[in-house]
Order: structure tokens, then C-alpha cells, then sequence
């Protein structure tokens, strides 16, 4: 593992840092305190080849690897954590699973306007009655005919009413437990008997959507089953260990940006005829919080890298989330208390930080499920 980053990939980092302070950070509170979806930065996204990253050329994408991609999303959750979901959700959930077990006609028709940007992804597996334990999902897809028809209800589903397509996890086989999910491939413009019920007003990431969706005898042609029938679990199994990469390097992004508004507001502000800065209690801080960064960035890109190199992350991708999804609401707890009173307004950063950061311990498998994947990797 090389730590110092390849040209290109340190091309690409500059590039879309750029573009982020340039079009993102002058409303990224804004668009916070609209609760609006930003189709418009998207659209700016998909003009700088971005959004099919670690998606193959042949398919329309960048042909990036997972460190590059990794490296796009820490850029865009160091200034907007709504943003950055957006984008991880669209690559690691909704395109990455079409790429990785769909068939040349499914990635023709589904993944190619999903890594070119004319629309985004999405992907539904959490219920009502079912987050971290899967196993009592209740939506169902029933074999009709030549087709399926899908009936349930899914929940906080990223994209969901502003996607081109959703990867649905639905229960073919009551009998067989886990081997009983499968995969299908929605179209929630075209497909009668869906319908988004709810759009989530959360604690943060408010320019991200987060819905509730309904299927009501949504009818499928047999085509939008992605692999085989009892694939699903194994699917998603695969698909959230890249998923928990981008997790962890969009937490390493809001660690980063609620460090540095920090470390850019204590050299300034001055008490009793100095700098915070220079005083042991806010040093000490700004250094465990660069610290705490620093750290969640290893360990992200040395998931990506080892998720690069073929291996079994799950040991990685796991420990890299936990620790750095923790890191960033940890930073950016301390990043409201250096800034005192400011802190704690919408005026500064921080705040949003703060907010944005504390998703990322639940999301893609909560902090308490990273333990129980790490402990289990450690033979525990």
C-alpha cells in the first residue's frame, strides 16, 4: 500500500475539491435550511464525469477504483454531508449492484444512465419492522405469470423521489430465511403501484432526501430480477461492504471540514490578547480532532485499497466505518464547542457538521452492528 496518493487520483481530489468550494460551499447551508434536493449540483456533477466513478467505462462510467471514488466522497461531506449521501447512495447502492450481478441488458438499461448522471440511484432494503435484522423483511415480490408483483412498504430510503431506478430487496421464499431475498430493479416513474408516501424532515442531511415507499401489486416483468431468485442476501452482503467504504470516507470528509472550521475559527478569535488557539485546553482539542481524522482517513483508504486488490473486506470496510463514522460526530461535537455560542448557530458550520455527522453511526449498518461484524471477524 502506497501512502502517498497516485497522480491521477490526487487529479481527480483537486478537481472535485474545487468544484466544492466553488458551487458547494457557498449554499450548502442553504439548501439545508430549504430541505431542498440540489438537482442542479448533480447536474454539475454528471458534466465533471463523476457520478459512475468506480463504475466501468463500457458501462459509461470513470473505470475508477475504489480509493478514487472514496476520495470524491470525502470531498463532498467536507462541505456538505447532504450532498455526499446523495452521491454514495447513487454509486454504492443503486449502480454498483446493477454492475456487479446484472445481466449486459440490465447494465445497458439501468446502469448506463446512472453512471452517465441523467438520473440518480436508489436502493430499499430497511422496513418499518426491519433494520438491522433483515431477516423479518415483509415486502414480498410473488411470481404472476411471466412477472413478479411486489407488495410492502420500505423505509428511509435515500433518493427515493428524485431516483431514475431503486434496487429492491423483496422476500421471494417465506420458507427459506435469508435465501429467500431477492433483488429487482424498480423504475419509480414508469412502475404503477409505487408511490413515495413520506419525505423524512431529520435532524440533518435535509437536502438529502430520505423517504418512505409503498409497492401495491407493483407488477414487474420477469427482466427486473437482478441475478437469481435467493440471490438478494448474498448481494447485499457484497454491496454494503463498498457501501461502508463510502461511508466511512464521507465521515472522514465532515471530520475533516468541522477540523478545519474549527482549527481557521481558533487562530482568529482572540481572548484575553491571544488566540484560543494558544491555549492548552482549545490545542489540545484541535490536536485530538486532527487526530481522530487522520486516523478514520487511514483506515478508509486502506479499505479501499484492500477492497482494490480483491480481498474480503469485511473486517476493513467494517472497522473503517465504525471508527470513522464515530470520528466525525465526535469531531464535530468538539468543533461547536471550540466556536462556543457561534457554534451552536446556523450562521457557522459546525452545527451542520454536528447534525449530518450523527447518521453515519447508524446508516449502512449501525455502530452496534460494525461491533458485532468486527468481533465476529476476530472470532469473537
Amino acid at each position: 500500500m502506497e501512502f502517498e496518493l497516485p497522480a491521477e487520483h490526487r487529479m481527480m481530489r483537486d478537481s472535485v475539491r474545487e468544484f466544492c468550494e466553488e458551487e458547494i460551499a457557498p449554499v450548502a447551508q442553504e439548501i439545508e435550511d430549504e430541505h431542498r434536493f440540489p438537482a442542479e449540483i448533480f447536474d454539475e456533477l454528471a458534466a465533471l464525469d463523476v457520478m459512475g466513478v468506480p463504475v466501468a467505462e463500457a458501462y459509461g462510467g470513470l473505470g475508477g477504483d475504489q480509493l478514487m471514488y472514496a476520495l470524491v466522497c470525502e470531498e463532498l461531506g467536507r462541505v456538505s454531508g447532504g450532498v455526499g449521501l446523495s452521491y454514495a447512495a447513487h454509486v454504492s447502492l443503486g449502480s454498483k449492484p446493477i454492475e456487479a450481478f446484472g445481466t449486459e441488458a440490465q447494465k445497458e438499461r439501468w446502469l448506463r444512465p446512472l453512471a452517465e448522471g441523467e438520473h440518480l440511484g436508489a436502493w430499499a432494503l430497511t422496513e418499518p419492522g426491519s433494520g438491522s435484522d433483515a431477516s423479518s423483511m415483509e415486502t414480498t415480490a410473488e411470481r404472476d405469470g411471466d412477472g413478479y408483483v411486489l407488495n410492502g412498504t420500505k423505509q428511509f430510503i435515500t433518493n427515493a423521489n428524485v431516483a431514475g431506478s431503486i434496487v429492491v430487496k423483496a422476500v421471494t421464499d417465506r420458507e427459506a430465511g435469508y435465501d429467500g431475498v431477492s433483488t429487482f430493479l424498480v423504475d419509480p416513474r414508469e412502475d404503477d403501484g409505487f408511490e413515495v408516501t413520506t419525505v423524512w424532515d431529520k435532524m440533518g442531511l435535509n437536502s438529502s432526501p430520505t423517504c418512505e415507499i409503498r409497492f401495491d401489486d407493483c407488477r414487474l416483468p420477469a427482466d427486473r430480477l437482478l441475478g437469481a431468485e435467493g440471490d438478494g442476501w448474498e448481494q447485499t452482503k457484497e454491496t454494503l461492504q463498498g457501501g461502508r467504504i463510502s461511508i466511512a470516507a464521507l465521515s472522514t470528509g465532515l471530520a475533516q471540514g468541522a477540523y478545519e472550521a474549527a482549527h481557521d475559527y481558533a487562530l482568529e478569535r482572540e481572548q484575553f490578547g491571544r488566540p484560543i488557539a494558544k491555549f492548552d485546553a482549545i490545542r489540545d482539542k484541535l490536536v485530538s480532532m486532527y487526530r481522530k481524522t487522520h486516523r478514520g482517513r487511514l483506515l478508509t483508504r486502506e479499505a479501499a485499497w484492500r477492497y482494490d486488490e480483491g480481498e474480503d473486506v469485511t473486517l476493513a470496510s467494517s472497522l473503517a466505518k465504525l471508527d470513522a463514522s464515530e470520528a466525525a460526530r465526535e469531531v464535530a461535537e468538539d468543533a461547536v464547542q471550540v466556536l462556543g455560542g457561534y457554534g451552536y448557530t446556523h450562521d457557522f458550520a459546525p452545527a451542520r457538521f454536528y447534525r449530518d455527522a450523527k447518521l453515519m453511526e447508524i446508516g449502512e449498518g449501525t455502530s452496534e452492528i460494525q461491533h458485532l461484524v468486527v468481533g465476529r471477524e476476530l472470532g469473537l
